[in-house]
Formats: structure tokens, C-alpha cells, sequence
């Protein structure tokens, strides 16, 4: 069999398998019935914007649908109002969008699964970052590990602003930083000249 053969026979068995495949719904629905009773007017709107604040807009990403100006976002919490209208619940709408978009649509996830670590994970973290910092300061010192050591005295007579040092290239550049900053002729200080 060559191989235009063998592309041929694989589109007509995926024509065959698309023609004899039940057609595609273009509007989703949840699995199961309505739960209650539809709400309507400013009830409506406020369950709407409630559950619009529990999805994730999919364009914004870091907005809810509720606050997104996004296409995708407006035609998502329509679909919210509409399923609400019909009788569904807030729980039949997050499942049904969770079906559609993947967990990710949530925006507070479930506590379930690997979930438990974005949820408990930062405190776990936080804790074993103290238990550590404690461990550290209570430690015993070990034998041969020396303590701080003391901190350097300072001294005790600190060069002038009329001091120059002793290596050449240095004397040259903090003169002439004194001729630009204090107006020093040759980068000697009056007190130096009299």
C-alpha cells in the first residue's frame, strides 16, 4: 500500500467517523435538572454577578468575569443569567463551566485533590521557615565553633579633611575631588596653605 493509499483510507475513516457521530451541541447545558425555583429582576442580577465573581475571565486571567471587559467575559456571565433564569443553582454552574474551561475557570478552587497545597501549602511553608529560624537561634554552639566575633573598634583619632594619603595616585585623585567640591587651589586646604 502506498502512502497516498494509506492518507486516503485514513480521511475516509474519519469522515465516516464524523458523518455517523452524534452532532455537537453549540450551547452547553449542565448534566442534570434544575434544582430551584428561577430568580428574576435585581435578584437575578445580583446572583449573577456573585457567581460571575467565582469564574476566572479566560482572556483577563486575573479578573473574575464579573469585573472583565472582555468579550469572552460578557458572553460567559450572559450564559450565567441565562442558566439562572432557567432554575439552575450556583453549584450546577460552576460544574458545568468547570466541565468546559477545566478547573482553572474557578477562581477559588476547590479544596480537593493537589489543590490541598495551594491552599495549605504557603502556611506549611511559612511554618517550617519558623521551625528552622528557632532550631537555628536554640542550637547549642558545637565544640571548636567560635562565637562572633567582636566587632572592629573604631579608631579613635579619624583622619581630618586635610588628610591625604600616602599612596601617590590616591593623593592626586582626592586633591583633585577637593578642588571640584570645596574650590581648593591645587587641592590643598586653607589650613594646609597658612
Amino acid at each position: 500500500m502506498t502512502l497516498a493509499a494509506c492518507a486516503l483510507s485514513a480521511l475516509l475513516a474519519l469522515a465516516r467517523t464524523a458523518a455517523t457521530s452524534p452532532p455537537l451541541s453549540t450551547e452547553s447545558r449542565p448534566a442534570d435538572e434544575p434544582r430551584g425555583q428561577p430568580p428574576s429582576g435585581r435578584l437575578l442580577d445580583q446572583r449573577t454577578d456573585e457567581i460571575g465573581a467565582l469564574l476566572r475571565c479566560p482572556v483577563c486571567q486575573g479578573l473574575s468575569v464579573a469585573d472583565s471587559p472582555s468579550t469572552m467575559a460578557r458572553n460567559m456571565k450572559a450564559e450565567v443569567r441565562e442558566k439562572l433564569a432557567a432554575g439552575y443553582d450556583q453549584e450546577q454552574i460552576l460544574a458545568d463551566f468547570e466541565r468546559s474551561y477545566g478547573e482553572f475557570v474557578r477562581l477559588e478552587p476547590p479544596m480537593r485533590g493537589v489543590n490541598w497545597l495551594v491552599w495549605f501549602g504557603p502556611a506549611g511553608m511559612l511554618l517550617a521557615g519558623g521551625a528552622v529560624v528557632v532550631w537555628a537561634l536554640r542550637r547549642p554552639p558545637r565544640p571548636g565553633e567560635e562565637k562572633a566575633a567582636p566587632a572592629p573598634q573604631r579608631d579613635p583619632d579619624p583622619p581630618s579633611r586635610d588628610t591625604v594619603p600616602a599612596d601617590p595616585r590616591l593623593a592626586a585623585a582626592v586633591r583633585r575631588v577637593r578642588v571640584l567640591a570645596y574650590g581648593w587651589p591645587d587641592g590643598t586646604s586653607p589650613k594646609e596653605r597658612s
